[in-house]
């Protein structure tokens, strides 16, 4: 049918592309095409300018990552649909950090990539059931980190001062100067909203008790 809603399906395992055929198969509105490796996609993104893209992370010529803004600039208003074996939100935050409008894990029900595709045609994001616990579940233990706003050098200093290293054992462990070394808990203080060095300290020697 002339106004069918072009899919692609970039996927580089047979048995893996033969399923989601069948699942598009159930809607008549849908006309899948497909590629098995990321050149290909990206070819067969510009010729097909489809609507919605299937992509799957692990390609045998690069990570489905790392192509999403190059499928995007080929094709501004294709939606980009995750398709992997990996839940990690690591995975996640990447993917939709890149452009990706979906996120559907290979466990997940098959019906799962129908939807996907519905919500992300309708403008929404779709998050599937594990990787939408996972992101979750990440953001909160995010936010009970502590140190999660500082930069690798503030979060060594906090390390030395929970040792009780002084400043001047500080600057010489981290090869910086003691004014370096003054600066960086002065910036403590005030990204963690503690107003004195001695609380700073305190805190920094009960966190190192709670490792």
């Amino acid at each position: 049918m002339s106004d069918a809603i072009k899919i692609l399906l970039i996927e580089d395992h047979p048995i893996v592309r033969d399923g989601c055929q069948r699942i598009f198969a159930r809607r008549p509105d849908f006309a899948a095409s497909e590629a098995s490796s990321a050149e290909a996609g990206l070819s067969a993104n510009r010729r097909i300018l489809p609507r919605v893209v299937i992509l799957d992370v692990e390609l045998p010529d690069a990570s489905g990552l790392d192509i999403i803004s190059s499928l995007l600039a080929d094709n501004p208003t294709a939606r980009i649909v995750i398709f992997s074996m990996y839940e990690a939100a690591t995975f996640v935050t990447r993917a939709l950090d890149a452009g990706a409008h979906g996120y559907v894990t290979k466990n997940d029900d098959p019906n799962a990539i129908l939807q996907a595709i519905d919500a992300v045609l309708a403008g929404s994001v779709y998050l599937g059931r594990s990787v939408a616990q996972n992101l979750a579940l990440a953001k909160f233990e995010a936010a009970e980190d502590p140190l999660r706003a500082l930069s690798d050098r503030e979060r060594q200093v906090v390390a030395l001062l929970g040792d009780g290293k002084s400043l001047s054992e500080i600057s010489t462990a981290l090869a910086i100067g003691y004014k370096s070394a003054a600066n960086i808990v002065s910036a403590l203080k005030q990204k963690l909203h503690i107003p004195t060095s001695p609380a700073l300290i305190k805190f920094a020697v009960e966190l190192k008790s709670k490792a």
